[in-house]
């Protein structure tokens, strides 16, 4: 099969090396990609979002299937382009239509959707920019600490957890002032649930789904998870703390009501989803749906996915995955990502980056990086997941960390404790 994959990040470098090593994939296009998604395939200068020449070079280039990393062409409609014209139409896309990817594409409509389905999630309510005054007035009422969210896409930065009523009506007001561009034209103020988060992600065909092994991210850019959101600085898999029984709930009041949902309201979804969850004394509940693989979280969910991935993205196509058994690596996975400094605010690009050569068994995924001149260059605020593989996560991240040191760029940071809360468990 000849495969284009779209995107940029860790995600898709880490989509890159596993669907390379299919005998099923003849071609691998990657557009735009970066320094390393070229090393398993053909970088191609396309924009995502511009969808026409993504249609055009399908077209002229003989792709059979067509995998969508990152959130924002799914959300703005990438499915539903392909459905519109006749000669695009027999193409597979992996990734849900317009109308499955508001799951991600805002946050008010997925607690709705959770709502109607009876799926556990925190208590909330919605504001916009004409209901400033009510909602102040409904903040200085709530306990603390409280939860709020931009509505739409706001790269994993749109959210923020007010510690006083002060700093809460602040940050409303910034968000309805356009902090978040359009994206905070709507804000949802959330009640705050205390407990461990964990990822869970699902690969459905509209029918059935598919579980992939679970992780668990850190998104504070600060050691002890403090500081500012980021993209996340790194992650684990599997979760300790996520056993049998924790499973079984997760699946059946979750997963199972998600999928069911979206087939109820005949919603076209053949793709992942992101299940952003956490534990409330023993009970799970959605913190939030993501209509695609997380990242860091797919740097260590894919390196323990035994399965051949594009046989496995073809049955979810072709609506067979129910004929699939998903095959799992019992050893761990860690990954740290280096960012660069500054990061998430402001940062510097075209760093040199040494040490690539150093990373011993391991991987180091790229995100953040550029080819120039034979060189390695920073291309972004999070630069390059160090990815390990052991029989526990204390030797894993023992791996990572020792790669994460031999990986040197100027203004290089990466948080050392990635992990450490796991290894206690």
């Amino acid at each position: 099969m000849n495969i284009l994959l779209l995107g940029s990040g860790g995600r898709e470098h880490t989509f890159a090396w596993k669907l390379s090593q299919s005998k099923r994939c003849t071609q691998l296009f990657i557009a735009p990609g970066n320094a390393g998604t070229a090393a398993h395939g053909q970088n191609v200068a396309l924009d995502p979002l511009d969808f026409a020449s993504v249609g055009q070079f399908v077209l002229q280039s003989g792709i059979d299937l067509v995998l969508v990393g990152p959130e924002e062409p799914l959300v703005r409609g990438i499915w539903d382009y392909f459905q519109e014209h006749e000669k695009l139409k027999q193409i597979p896309v992996i990734g849900p239509s317009k109308a499955g990817a508001v799951l991600e594409g805002s946050k008010a409509w997925s607690k709705k959707f959770m709502e109607r389905h009876q799926i556990p999630t925190a208590a909330y309510r919605e504001f916009t920019a004409a209901q400033v005054e009510e909602g102040v007035q409904y903040l200085a009422q709530h306990p603390l600490p409280i939860v709020l969210k931009a509505d739409g896409l706001a790269a994993g930065k749109g959210v923020v957890i007010a510690m006083n009523h002060r700093d809460a009506e602040t940050e409303f007001r910034a968000m309805l002032d356009g902090k978040f561009g359009t994206a905070g034209e709507r804000v949802v103020v959330e009640a705050f649930l205390s407990g461990i988060e964990f990822s869970v992600f699902v690969l459905t065909d509209g029918k059935t789904y598919k579980i992939l092994p679970e992780a668990k991210d850190y998104k504070r850019i600060g050691e002890g998870d403090t500081g500012p959101n980021t993209g996340g600085m790194g992650a684990v898999s599997p979760v300790p703390f996520v056993d049998e029984t924790m499973w079984e709930k997760v699946e059946q009041r979750i997963i199972a009501p998600t999928v069911k949902g979206l087939r109820k309201e005949k919603i076209v979804y053949k793709g992942f989803i992101f299940f952003g969850l956490i534990e409330v004394n023993g009970e799970p509940f959605v913190i939030e749906y993501n209509c695609r693989m997380g990242d860091p979280e797919t740097e260590v969910v894919l390196p323990r996915l035994k399965n051949d991935l594009v046989q496995l993205l073809d049955n979810c196509a072709k609506g067979t995955l129910g004929r699939v058994r998903i095959r799992t690596d019992k050893k761990t996975a860690t990954t740290i990502f280096l960012v660069s400094g500054g990061y998430p605010d402001q940062y510097e690009k075209g760093k040199t980056i040494t040490g690539l050569e150093q990373v011993k068994s391991g991987f180091a995924f790229h995100a953040g990086t550029r080819g120039q001149d034979g060189k390695v260059l920073t291309n972004g605020g999070r630069v390059i997941a160090l990815t390990s593989l052991a029989k526990d996560i204390t030797s894993a991240l023992r791996k990572s960390r020792r790669n994460a040191k031999a990986v040197q760029f100027e203004g290089k940071y990466y948080r050392r404790d990635i992990g450490k809360d796991l290894e206690r468990m």
